[in-house]
């Protein structure tokens, strides 16, 4: 408890899933939570999880895709709690699974643009506050699809792989400054997002039992991992892409 403690955290997609498990885990070790997303109804119910649990949080509606919405969201966290020491880029989407030649543009686009374009834009604006600060720890949301060919769609892998290369370059450049760039990367989770995608469950059904846990992880589960990364337990690491996956890469 308390590893975060004086802290000040921030969480895109913090309304459902992985992101509000994640802020209602940075709360309840002592961070003060930064919540960020689309829906201000689902916000405001995290935020008083988060209250509940001890913790303390405010809500800030934001688009991810817009430049200058990101760039407000990291001005409004530091004007309301001073600074930023913590981030978990976590907002993304999942089309239902698409062969690569059936693939829109649109969708393509949809996906390249939240899951991809949002996080490098997070990162901009994260790293500019943490630079001023002298320190800083960054967490992305990637996935065991951007760590290996599979069967999802075509740009949702992409979109993945690029979050882990973004990750890295971002490591490598401001380690210096003493600012920790790392990645998550999930398997089957069970989210929201997740169970309510209209696909072919029979493959869920086969990853699962593929696991040698034998079962899907739970969003409380990547939120941990978050938690140690974004901790001074994990004071040495940066470029890292820590699976949380039930052993599908054992």
């Amino acid at each position: 408890m308390n590893a975060l403690a004086g802290k000040v955290a921030l969480v895109t997609g913090g309304t459902s899933g992985i992101g509000r498990a994640t802020a209602i885990a940075f709360g309840r070790e002592g961070a003060k939570v930064v919540v960020a997303g689309r829906n201000k109804e689902r916000g405001q119910v995290v935020v008083k999880e988060i209250e509940k649990a001890g913790g303390e949080s405010i809500f800030i509606p934001t688009d991810i895709l817009k430049a200058a919405g990101v760039e407000a969201l990291v001005k409004s966290a530091v004007e309301h709690y001073g600074r930023l020491d913590c981030a978990f880029n976590n907002a993304g989407i999942l089309h239902p699974i698409t062969l690569l030649a059936d693939e829109t543009e649109e969708q393509w686009d949809s996906m390249i643009d939240t899951n991809l374009k949002g996080v490098w834009l997070c990162m901009k604006y994260e790293i500019k506050q943490m630079l001023k600060q002298g320190k800083g720890a960054i967490v992305n949301d990637s996935s065991v699809a951007g760590l290996r060919a599979s069967r999802v769609t075509a740009s949702y892998g992409a979109s993945k792989h690029g979050i882990i290369g973004l990750t890295k370059t971002a490591a490598l450049q401001y380690g210096n400054s003493n600012i920790r760039v790392n990645a998550v990367c999930p398997a089957l989770i069970r989210t929201p997002m997740l169970l309510h995608r209209d696909e072919r469950t029979d493959l869920n059904d086969q990853w699962v039992a593929d696991l040698p846990l034998s079962r899907m992880g739970e969003p409380n589960e990547v939120a941990e991992a978050v938690v140690f990364l974004c901790s001074d337990a994990a004071s040495f690491i940066t470029g890292a892409t820590l699976t949380v996956d039930g052993g599908q890469f054992t």
